[in-house]
């Protein structure tokens, strides 16, 4: 009888068997379907009647969207084109509208000869943003665009002599100049205090003598553009971009205003913050087009954008402010106390520590308030002012194009999405650049 301990090793594997790749069912699109869609019997019953849901709205839109009328000229011939391609009474979309009205639909009644100045406006949009957004990827000194470009983009859209921007310019200068002079005399408060005076005087009661002077000396500048020519997406992009760009910063002092300890302060921010939220914006829109001249000076002339664009910001930054409270909230109590042990000052703690760390967390809430706004700027065609929304009422007023509906709305549609899908593409980008924590 041979010996138990013995005859066990012969079952014992001496060597390693080679790697073998996985199933394919379990990997690849194959894999991820049979997880994802048909893991059991309940799924796999959504996954049909989803597919059913989607095959059922694409064969009666697709259909609708191929359409032979490119170059039609009026909705009638739209539909002789139709009649004579398909049969009679087959229903078709009439895309000549759209090559006939697109450029009004992005420029509204800009006068044609200038269309140049809003496309370098746009272009220089992206140059000024791209160190900002992407910082990394940019040589600082496209910086020097930012900076001027708060200051270009309205010399270009409106026109008029060129010394006005210099002179806005120059009050900004004229404040740095004060605080840095100031500021180890008199404290940063009042020095601070003291540039914004500075400031002020000069925008209020110099700058613009002092612009006219320099302008019958050197007369510079661009033709003048009304307000009321500003339309289509042009109008949408210069109120959503100017709204956006002022509201969080606004937003972010809101914030903290509301969470400070000084009563004054905090009670003027709680109040304005929910005042503000508790207003619908198309009231604040009737406000800005109608009321606010009530109060302002006789004879004083006060732009129908600007006052919209105050209004956008402002409705914008109470919603902003009470974002970043949340993430200010969401930030454990030991962040505040390593500030503290660090012995930053309130300022330097919020720069450095807090405010980074609560904006990160906010991302998504700030980009969804954006996104919000820009949207929102169609309801300045109810007051007047013809954005997409409203042009495409002014195009159905034409004989030529009465009763077309859905192609204008399926165009403005296409121009709202694709930046409001990039914004929100940027936010993932940024959340995934900013992931600082291990999985």
């Amino acid at each position: 009888m041979s010996d138990p301990k013995k005859a066990s090793v012969a079952y014992v594997r001496q060597t390693i068997l080679p790697e073998q790749a996985p199933p394919g069912t379990a990997i690849g699109m194959i894999g991820w379907i049979r997880a994802n869609l048909f893991s059991g019997w309940f799924n796999t019953v959504l996954t049909l009647l989803s597919i059913l849901a989607i095959y059922g709205l694409l064969s009666v839109i697709l259909p609708w969207l191929f359409s032979p009328t490119w170059g039609a000229q009026s909705l009638d011939e739209c539909r002789e084109i139709i009649a004579a391609t398909f049969a009679e009474g087959t229903s078709k979309a009439c895309w000549g509208v759209i090559r006939d009205r697109w450029i009004q639909l992005l420029f509204g009644f800009y006068p044609s000869e200038m269309y140049w100045r809003p496309i370098l406006a746009f272009i220089l949009l992206g140059v000024a943003l791209a160190p900002i957004l992407f910082s990394e990827r940019t040589p600082r000194k496209f910086l020097v665009v930012t900076a001027l470009y708060p200051f270009v983009m309205p010399w270009l859209l409106w026109g008029g002599s060129i010394w006005v921007p210099v002179a806005v310019m120059a009050g900004f200068a004229l404040a740095y100049a004060v605080l840095k002079y100031t500021g180890p005399r008199m404290g940063t408060l009042s020095s601070t205090l003291l540039a914004v005076a500075v400031a002020l005087i000069w925008w209020l009661f110099l700058a613009m003598p002092v612009a006219g002077l320099v302008q019958s000396a050197i007369p510079l500048g661009l033709t003048p553009v009304v307000s009321r020519d500003f339309g289509g997406m042009m109008l949408s992009i210069i109120i959503g971009v100017v709204a956006i760009g002022f509201s969080l910063p606004i937003g972010i002092v809101l914030a903290l205003g509301r969470k400070s300890d000084l009563l004054i302060v905090k009670a003027l921010c709680v109040g304005f913050i929910e005042f503000i939220r508790g207003v619908p914006l198309i009231t604040l829109l009737f406000v800005a087009s109608v009321l606010l001249n009530i109060f302002l000076p006789p004879g004083t002339d006060f732009d129908i954008i600007l006052r919209v664009i105050i209004m956008a910001t402002v409705f914008a930054s109470a919603y902003v402010a009470e974002v970043i409270r949340g993430g200010l909230a969401a930030l454990p109590a030991g962040q505040y106390e390593a500030a503290d042990a660090l012995g930053l000052d309130y300022w330097r703690a919020q720069r450095l520590v807090i405010m980074p760390q609560a904006l990160k967390i906010s991302i998504p809430g700030i980009v969804s308030t954006f996104i919000g706004l820009f949207k929102d700027t169609t309801l300045v065609s109810i007051i007047g002012l013809l954005d997409p929304l409203g042009l495409s009422n002014a195009i159905r007023a034409d004989s030529d194009w009465n009763g077309i509906v859905w192609e204008l709305y399926s165009f403005i549609a296409l121009m709202f999405f694709v930046f409001c899908f990039s914004m929100s593409r940027y936010s993932m980008y940024l959340e995934r650049k900013l992931q600082t924590e291990t999985r």
